[in-house]
């Protein structure tokens, strides 16, 4: 037999010049068992994918095989986790960071000095600062007083 056009097409094999199709015609020629003398040595080469296939391919019985070997009987079924439970991690994070911000702002209150709540106070509070400073009273009688500072007139 005449096998000119494979030996083209080994030739642009070589010179990386076929297409897949051409290619899947050279692995098709040398699957076959009656392969020309001169053509045997790139049989290896064109075959190699089929037998490593069929060599990768794991049995039926690898499974059990795999359970004897561990000493289990029946396969693990995967637990299903919730949203809620893929959250938790970041909802106590969020409640630490809450706690930590409460536990600041209170210590923060608590290293200011105390305002005066009584005109006896205020009057000592306001000799204290700097320059003049009036104690405005609220008008509905609350409390608290706010303290404006007005700039000294020259």
């Amino acid at each position: 037999m005449d096998y000119k056009y494979i030996e083209q097409l080994l030739d642009r094999y070589w010179e990386c010049a076929t297409t897949l199709e051409e290619e899947q015609i050279l692995r098709t020629f040398f699957r076959q068992e009656n392969v020309p003398v001169t053509l045997l040595p790139y049989k290896d080469l064109f075959t190699y994918q089929q037998i490593d296939v069929e060599e990768s391919r794991l049995g039926e019985d690898f499974d059990q095989k795999m359970l004897e070997l561990v000493g289990e009987t029946a396969p693990v079924k995967a637990k299903t986790i919730s949203i809620t439970e893929r959250l938790k991690p970041l909802f106590k994070a969020a409640a630490i960071v809450a706690i930590i911000l409460t536990l600041g702002n209170a210590m923060q209150v608590a290293m200011q000095p105390e305002e005066p709540t009584d005109m006896a106070d205020a009057k000592e509070y306001i000799d204290t600062k700097e320059g003049v400073q009036v104690a405005q009273v609220d008008t509905m009688h609350h409390d608290t007083l706010n303290m404006v500072a007005v700039p000294l007139l020259k």
